[in-house]
């Protein structure tokens, strides 16, 4: 008889969430670089390599299996994947060819994104895009749009999954050898599936031992809640607090069966040293960045609500080592401070954000379920996900997250995939009535790669919010330094006051007085210039241009002055630089 694995409640609740609006499927966009001299199709290099693997990851060759009637949580059954149907070929427009064809593979993965997986197949597809241009070094790309149901991986789960399938190098690695798979078709093994009454009589053993553990857990939760809404609490007397009703915005609507996608890429150790520098997380930046592009989008569409925006954020409850295919997951609340117009004091709100999200999930941890009894929900999470779309209920009830952003770290160094080196890595997931706009940031390499989901008729324009999301990334680099660190223009000025005094000093005990009195005009109005130069730019630049204009000044006034000067300006340059660009310039 075949093993039945029953899925857990929070792995069948995306099966019974699905509608034709909201497809519960995960994804990623890759771009692939082949081998140089590559020949043939890359589809069929792909299915090969994928058949080697398909004995080390069990989550691509299982498919449902049903409860009768629908009574209670499907399982997963054995289910040998048909290649040709899970890997496919697409051809991108003509216009891929001009240019890196990013645009044409966001506008195809926005296509793709939208169809539902075929539930009487393994939950996955594969499908290869050509027709890009080829790389700077000649080498020919090819795009790469993965599908994952969500009921069977999450975030984590996900990444485990890709270590299993991409190698570290441009030859695959040799695995362990594995024990014989009995080969089933690729619908199930129906044959040695158990009947409808060795089923119910599973699913109602399943029931009693998962009510039995929730009453043995009883008091451990109740105490947890209890530390829970105790900090809550605490947060709010001191007037901060997560927990609170999310404005209305156009992000907050019932979505149709469209999708728009766009992409962007970000260096890792850059957003790395800028959360250092102001004693914040990747994830606290990534906030922070989505919190600005958000408040820049939303004015611009004279939409900013007073009230703060609040992100729905994924928390793993995954044990360390964990590598299961479940999802271990839960949602958590962030108020992003887009109500702030100051940077750096929007930049500190997240931060005391996330620290009383980490500080309110980390008492509900160990307590939070993924699975619960599940006879008779089928029935009343698909007929209650029905009615809330079909009525539009998102439209006219206030929910209490407005967008979800998630941030998955991902593998730290290059990857190869069937021979092919992945360059880039950009998340697609779930958007959701009430939640019409989905950013997902997975590290890969030394890269942060961004990917932006959302309802088509919500953001049509999801690019431009992509756009924003780079120049909120340029503005967190031109925020000021804390105070005892001099910015580069307090450096240009004071290359200036030390210019100023030791000209002074050698010409007062080397030039007759005559001269004396144009030297000392000459270098006043040196180190005024510089000196609004420092204030008018701000950067670098400045000290380099003072340095030009006092020596030059000097030698055009008094030739005996000239070596003093530059001796000056060297020795006041050599003190400590400027702060590279993520510190360049204080904002008042």
């Amino acid at each position: 008889m075949s093993t039945l694995q029953p899925l857990s409640g929070l792995d069948a609740l995306f099966l019974h969430l699905e509608t034709p609006q909201m497809p519960m499927h995960v994804g990623a966009l890759h771009v692939l670089e082949l081998p140089r001299g590559h020949r043939g199709r890359f589809v069929n290099d792909l299915r090969r390599h994928l058949q080697s693997r398909l004995a080390v990851a069990p989550v691509l060759r299982r498919r449902l299996w049903w409860m009768p009637l629908n009574l209670a949580n499907p399982a997963w059954i054995d289910a040998e994947p048909d290649l040709r149907h899970h890997v496919v070929e697409v051809r991108l427009p003509a216009s891929a060819r001009h240019g890196s064809g990013l645009r044409e593979l966001e506008a195809e993965v926005a296509r793709l994104h939208a169809v539902p997986l075929d539930r009487s197949r393994p939950l996955w597809r594969m499908h290869v895009l050509e027709g890009l241009a080829p790389g700077a070094d000649g080498c020919r790309r090819v795009g790469l749009y993965t599908q994952l149901h969500h009921a069977a991986v999450d975030g984590q789960a996900a990444v485990a999954l890709a270590n299993a399938l991409l190698d570290p190098t441009p030859v695959p690695r040799a695995l362990a050898t594995v024990k014989a798979r009995r080969r089933v078709p690729a619908g199930g093994d129906a044959a040695l599936a158990p009947g409808p009454l060795e089923m119910l009589r599973q699913a109602i053993g399943q029931e009693v031992q998962q009510v039995a553990r929730l009453v043995r857990e009883l008091p451990a939760t109740v105490d947890s809640l209890r530390s829970a809404a105790a900090r809550a609490l605490a947060g709010r007397v001191k007037g901060f607090s997560n927990v609170t009703l999310a404005p209305r915005t156009p992000l907050n609507v019932s979505v149709g069966e469209q999708r728009a996608f766009a992409t962007l890429t970000l260096p890792l150790d850059e957003v790395r040293a800028l959360g250092r520098l102001h004693g914040a997380s990747v994830n606290d930046v990534v906030l922070m960045l989505c919190s600005s592009a958000l408040r820049r989008y939303l004015a611009r569409r004279r939409a900013l609500p007073r009230k703060s925006l609040v992100a729905a954020v994924p928390v793993s409850l995954r044990a360390a080592g964990d590598a299961s295919s479940d999802n271990q997951a839960s949602m958590s609340l962030v108020s992003l401070g887009t109500h702030i117009a100051d940077p750096l004091k929007r930049l500190e709100h997240v931060k005391a954000a996330s620290a009383a999200m980490k500080g309110t999930m980390g008492a509900l941890r160990g307590v939070l379920p993924t699975d619960y009894p599940s006879i008779g929900v089928p029935w009343l999470l698909e007929a209650a996900a029905s009615l809330y779309g079909k009525a539009r209920l998102a439209d006219r009830i206030p929910g209490v997250a407005n967008l979800v952003i998630s941030n998955v770290p991902g593998p730290t160094m290059p990857l190869y995939l069937a021979g092919a080196r992945m360059l880039t890595s950009y998340p697609a997931s779930i958007v959701v009535h009430g939640l019409a706009l989905n950013v997902t940031v997975q590290s890969y390499d030394r890269s942060l790669d961004f990917g932006l989901v959302a309802d088509a008729k919500a953001l049509p324009d999801v690019a431009a919010l992509a756009d924003d999301l780079r120049v909120a990334f340029d503005d967190l680099r031109a925020i000021a330094v804390p105070d005892d660190e001099p910015t580069a223009g307090e450096i240009a000025r004071g290359v200036a006051r030390r210019a100023r005094r030791e000209i002074g000093a050698v010409v007062d005990r080397t030039v007759p007085r005559p001269v004396v009195d144009a030297a000392r005009g000459a270098t006043a109005f040196g180190v005024a210039v510089g000196s609004a130069v420092g204030k008018t730019l701000g950067n670098t630049d400045a000290m380099r241009l003072l340095g030009r204009i006092v020596p030059g000044m000097a030698v055009e006034t008094v030739g005996r002055v000239v070596g003093t000067v530059r001796d000056s300006v060297s020795k006041a340059t050599k003190a400590p630089r400027a702060s590279p660009p993520a510190k360049a310039r204080r904002r008042r």
